[in-house]
């Protein structure tokens, strides 16, 4: 490991509510080879798996994998079981989540995952980025068999996944249009996590991206501003304590571990990031993501948009 990278503090010395849902970097170098662990990489940029990737880690595409084709949703029951068919997922496996920009979309499938019911999910803090600086191995080469590339994992596990699960649930952690507008009217806790630009309607996309995606700028009546990447330290890639996770959601926004609270963002990955982290950090037990987010909201007709 880098002499000059800054050391990691230990998971369990945190004080997080649920500790074991995260796993380091060095855990799972320590089961590259256990069968009974499958690690799944998710990106933002769908391409970037197959420049290098965990060694043995499955890819999770994020639009191919988990949505719906035609309509904007999620996929159903049965084609989310063939998925973890594929991915070689039984009942008896521990899946562990990582990916680019510091776990969004590590999160976000984890999030979805929660849906169907899955259990034995963790995120690997600290992300693709912390494990690259360490210097621990990526795997760049697959091999032609059955006139497709296949990789470690698939050569590997020739036996397809057995786990099955529930219909999806969208009542306990996903929030819904009517639902926001409902909430919001309310004057119930709802956290927008974009950017401070993209709250006050400055810009409608993150500064680094165009900005698309919705016909108004601003926000939800009532929705506070917390950017989601306030709840990572920008040194090490990996999650703030519990202490100091406290002092910006609690402390200084007054939310409650208590209260019924809607997070979201543009389309519900960067929502989901939060979503993990008050939940099962802090031990928030009522948070829904609206994962419609801007791209819905800032597109709807007669939908009420606040701006500072």
């Amino acid at each position: 490991m880098p002499q000059n990278l800054v050391p990691v503090t230990d998971i369990a010395s945190r004080g997080y509510a649920h500790p074991e849902v995260l796993v380091s970097t060095q855990w799972v170098a320590d089961h590259l080879d256990d069968p009974a662990v499958r690690i799944v990489e998710s990106d933002e940029d769908v391409l970037l798996y197959e420049t290098g990737h965990i060694p043995g880690a499955v890819k999770l595409d994020w639009i191919a994998d988990l949505n719906d084709p035609l309509i904007r949703d999620y996929i159903d029951r049965a084609r989310f079981e063939r998925l973890l068919s594929a991915k070689r997922i039984n009942p008896d496996t521990t899946i562990v989540f990582y990916g680019d920009q510091d776990n969004w979309w590590a999160t976000y499938a984890l999030w979805v995952f929660r849906l169907f019911g899955v259990e034995r999910l963790r995120v690997m803090d600290g992300g693709r980025q912390r494990w690259v600086e360490e210097g621990r191995p990526l795997e760049t080469a697959a091999v032609m068999e059955g006139g497709r590339l296949r990789w470690s994992q698939e050569r590997r596990l020739r036996s397809e996944g057995t786990l099955t699960v529930q219909d999806r649930d969208d009542t306990l952690i996903r929030a819904g249009r009517d639902q926001v507008l409902q909430h919001s009217q309310a004057g119930r806790p709802l956290v927008d996590v974009r950017s401070p630009e993209e709250f006050s309607g400055v810009r409608l996309h993150m500064r680094q991206y165009p900005n698309e995606g919705a016909l108004r700028g601003g926000h939800v009546p009532g929705a506070r501003n917390i950017p989601w990447e306030r709840a990572i330290d920008p040194d090490i890639h990996t999650f703030r304590s519990a202490e100091e996770l406290r002092a910006i959601y609690e402390a200084e926004h007054g939310l409650r571990r208590d209260a019924d609270t809607v997070v979201y963002c543009r389309i519900g990955e960067r929502s989901s990031h939060t979503w993990f982290a008050l939940t099962y950090l802090l031990g928030f037990t009522k948070v829904r993501n609206y994962d419609g987010s801007w791209s819905e909201w800032g597109n709807q007709v007669g939908a009420p948009v606040e701006k500072p």
